[in-house]
């Protein structure tokens, strides 16, 4: 019996770790759905709960140990002996709200029987819908709805009818289909529903993504990348902001000369003073910080700041939503007189609207890892924006992180029917199609330039106009089915 448990135990942890690894970057739906069978097994497993806190927070550590990467951090003064315990932490802290989370699921399932398919609807849905929600919160989360990139395309169209949650959803249902194969009666019979649901969820995605457009009637922008690749652990000193001003005089004279409309740069660009030289002579889009003065204080924020063409000085911007907690943003800040991880820690969140206005058309923007936010970016594309922004500095992440990135980048390309540009100091900076697929990208980690054609697209995707609904109505269904 003792060995039995510990199998158990052995089982719940290995299949969380297979979860994190079925993740980008490696996107491989089908590793997920076999990490899944466990976790609908612990639902009526002696380890319950347990086995359950310790599947998520398998899945967490090997997801986001990226975080490692933040060490050494003595360029924003931790000391070296604390630098690494302190990135240890940080992952340690993900890795609870995982292991918390997914204990609570297993919970509910407990209580609901998941042999029942109006029960795993339900659960499923449920927790297609937190996800939603998570990536509203303040921790960067790359859950379930991004584990169909970049490996499975036709799946991950599935986001264009409902989002990361829908696809969620999807995956814990066919997991699901895989466990009844492994523990109902019938095992033949399941196993033609199991084939006949993976069918129906590749076929349903690519017709979603084949209706797409690539083209509209908008017309669309020449966009010039820069990506500066500028040391953030060097970021402030005086040799590296004189070669990012050399960089961008040569990428401004570069747009001239090549007749490009908007010149973008990534998030925390032009600094903590973004005033130019000499006015721009084209558009330029760039990550900077800004003022602003609330109720008597003043209060600093980042930003995309949108330089006219003749300014030197921005004249619009969209303040950054979702802080970093610690890094930028620091609870009761004021009253501990820390401004926390970070060189320009201490910032305060703009408004949660994700919609740049332009004279040439609105554009959705997304700084750093609000990119994990698919609702608020599909909230712009239904207000007007016709192609998607995305401004990060991801270094010193290494490039686990940027890989996350750009398959995110390419979720939301598909959720909204946008078209999607990132610029990022080392990478990835690159144009994705209203499809999800990356069509032209900057060499990572070096200084590049690059000149993408943007087309500016109307049509909203089923995702713009519903939003969540169809997973509510799911919800609804489903719970009216198990209880009524």
């Amino acid at each position: 019996m003792g060995n039995d448990r510990l199998g158990r135990w052995w089982l719940a942890l290995a299949s969380g770790l297979l979860a994190g690894l079925a993740l980008p970057p490696l996107g491989m739906p089908p590793l997920l759905w076999l990490a899944l069978v466990p976790l609908w097994a612990l639902a009526g497993s002696a380890l319950g709960a347990w086995g359950g806190a310790l599947w998520g927070a398998a899945a967490v550590l090997v997801s986001h140990r990226w975080l490692l990467g933040l060490h050494p951090l003595d360029w924003i003064g931790v000391p070296g002996p604390l630098s690494l315990p302190l990135a240890l932490l940080l992952l340690l802290l993900c890795a609870l709200a995982g292991a918390l989370l997914v204990a609570l699921w297993v919970l509910l399932a407990r209580r609901l029987d998941p042999r029942r398919f109006s029960s795993a609807l339900l659960l499923a849905a449920g927790w297609g819908l937190v996800e939603v929600l998570l990536a509203k919160g303040p921790l960067f989360w790359l859950g379930l709805g991004a584990a169909a990139l970049p490996g499975d395309r036709p799946l991950a169209g599935l986001a264009a009818l409902g989002g990361g949650g829908l696809l969620a959803a999807v995956q814990l249902l066919l997991g699901w289909c895989l466990w009844r194969c492994c523990t109902a009666p019938q095992r033949r019979r399941w196993l033609v529903v199991t084939t006949a649901a993976v069918l129906l969820s590749h076929g349903a995605g690519a017709a979603a993504l084949a209706a797409m457009p690539l083209r509209g009637e908008g017309g669309s922008e020449r966009v010039l990348v820069l990506q500066p690749a500028i040391p953030t652990r060097r970021k402030f000193q005086w040799d590296q902001q004189q070669r990012l001003q050399q960089r961008l005089a040569a990428a401004l004279a570069e747009a001239a000369q090549r007749s490009v409309d908007v010149v973008v740069l990534p998030e925390g660009a032009l600094g903590l003073e973004p005033q130019l030289a000499q006015p721009v002579p084209v558009e330029l889009i760039s990550g900077g910080f800004r003022w602003q003065e609330v109720a008597g204080e003043p209060e600093q924020r980042s930003a995309l700041l949108r330089l006219a063409p003749g300014e030197s000085r921005a004249s619009s911007w969209l303040d950054k939503h979702r802080l970093v907690p610690l890094g930028e943003w620091v609870p009761l800040a004021s009253l501990a007189r820390w401004s926390g991880l970070s060189a320009v820690g201490g910032l305060q969140p703009g408004a949660p609207s994700r919609l740049l206005l332009r004279p040439a058309g609105a554009i959705g923007g997304a700084i750093c890892y609000e990119l994990s936010d698919g609702a608020s970016l599909a909230a712009a594309a239904r207000e007007g924006a016709g192609w998607l922004l995305a401004s990060a500095n991801l270094d010193p992440y290494p490039l686990l992180l940027q890989q996350q990135f750009q398959a995110l980048a390419q979720l939301r390309a598909i959720e909204t029917g946008r078209w999607l540009v990132s610029a990022a100091n080392t990478g990835p900076s690159l144009l994705v199609n209203s499809r999800g697929l990356p069509v032209a990208s900057l060499p990572s980690g070096r200084a590049a330039t690059g000149v993408f054609t943007v087309p500016r697209l109307q049509a909203p995707s089923p995702y713009d106009r519903w939003g969540e609904l169809p997973l509510l109505l799911v919800l609804v269904g489903a719970a009216w089915r198990r209880w009524l």
